[in-house]
């Protein structure tokens, strides 16, 4: 089977990640991939030595003719049997080259984020009748995704979480971080590792670290933030600066293979007020590193509190803090936590079974569609 991956990522996060390792595994049911994404683009690069074929363009506008010619021109010239759509707009793109040229080719949807809002012509797109599949990242997700769609298209959901590749090969971190941030080792390092954006809710994560160091009077902490600077990253430094925590956190801007420096934390936190996965918390678990976490997303289908890992509802700053706290002085705790949590993704959460879900839902979609047709796995 020849599948089309369409992607409109112009900044790179857990999604695409994902999208790497999908391509890595399906490989090995002998898929022929083709990817459709935007020139200069970090996906781009990273795709460069992945067994699929790039196929970039120009920034275009999905709503935009050139786009659309494009598309039909990728479908046509590369007999392609279904498409699987990454980005939402994409999906844009997509519905509007079908209702143009009637594609009939079969389509999947991934469905990675959850929104507070949709408006009318997004409900209208998420409803589109020539979607055959939507994959949903947890039931998180497909709860909330629900709420906007059709009953008919209800019944296309289906969940596939996300994954992590098992390093077959040792993997070489770009730095030490107590090293290169001059932390002395008996300092507890909390890691995040979040783009700013406002669902990553970068404000609970600066109020969680006032309450350690300025409410519970523990100073021997640093907090260690990767992810992408944005427009909000200035309004995140005042709050630092603001709260008197200047010299207890660390802002390193995007940092390429960041999960490699997990190994490293004492902990991994996360303070997300809204969440489809996120990946990043399958990679500490994957690293060995106990996870202390809002209830979004995926979470609650991972980690059940108080067993392997701590969670909290959203917006829970002196919770958080606590339970940071308590890890902090129970050694112990801290390596339970973390082999519970590494036991479970060997057994739910590798690439490996990413790929073995997402290729049997490939070869069902196009069996339905062409019963006759047989498909070598």
């Amino acid at each position: 089977m020849t599948v089309l991956h369409i992607s409109g990522a112009r900044s790179w996060g857990g999604s695409e990640q994902q999208l790497l390792y999908l391509i890595d595994e399906l490989q090995k049911y002998g898929v022929s991939q083709k990817i459709s994404c935007y020139e200069g683009t970090p996906l781009m690069e990273a795709t460069k030595d992945k067994p699929v074929q790039t196929l970039t363009t120009p920034y275009f506008k999905p709503t935009s003719s050139l786009y659309r010619k494009n598309l039909k021109k990728i479908i046509d010239e590369y007999d392609i049997d279904l498409i699987h759509i990454h980005t939402n707009d994409g999906l844009t793109g997509y519905v509007l080259t079908d209702l143009f040229y009637n594609l009939k080719t079969p389509t999947i949807l991934s469905r990675k984020s959850v929104r507070d809002k949709h408006s009318f012509l997004s409900k209208l797109k998420y409803n589109y009748k020539n979607i055959d599949v939507i994959i949903c990242v947890s039931k998180y997700v497909e709860a909330h995704f629900s709420r906007i769609l059709s009953e008919k298209n209800r019944k296309k959901t289906i969940i596939v979480q996300d994954s992590v590749q098992v390093d077959e090969r040792p993997q070489i971190v770009s730095f030490d971080i107590r090293e290169k941030y001059n932390i002395d080792q008996d300092f507890y390092l909390i890691g995040n590792i979040a783009n700013h954006t406002r669902a990553k809710d970068h404000p609970i994560l600066i109020k969680t670290l006032y309450e350690i160091v300025h409410v519970q009077n523990e100073k021997n902490v640093k907090l260690l933030q990767i992810g992408q600077f944005s427009p909000l990253t200035d309004e995140l430094k005042l709050l630092v600066k603001e709260y008197d925590l200047e010299e207890y956190i660390i802002y390193t801007d995007f940092v390429k293979d960041a999960s490699l420096l997990m190994k490293q934390f004492d902990v991994f936190l996360m303070t997300s007020c809204r969440e489809g996965g996120p990946s990043s918390i399958i990679e500490a678990f994957k690293n060995k590193v106990p996870v202390v976490s809002t209830r979004v997303g995926v979470v609650d289908e991972v980690i059940v509190d108080g067993i392997n890992g701590f969670t909290t509802e959203i917006k829970s700053p002196k919770m958080l803090a606590e339970k940071l706290l308590i890890l902090k002085e129970d050694r112990s705790l801290r390596e339970n936590f973390a082999n519970k949590s590494y036991e479970r993704f060997i057994s739910n959460f590798t690439a490996e079974i990413l790929g073995k879900k997402t290729y049997e839902i490939y070869k069902g979609l196009l069996e339905s569609r062409s019963p006759s047709k047989k498909l070598n796995s």
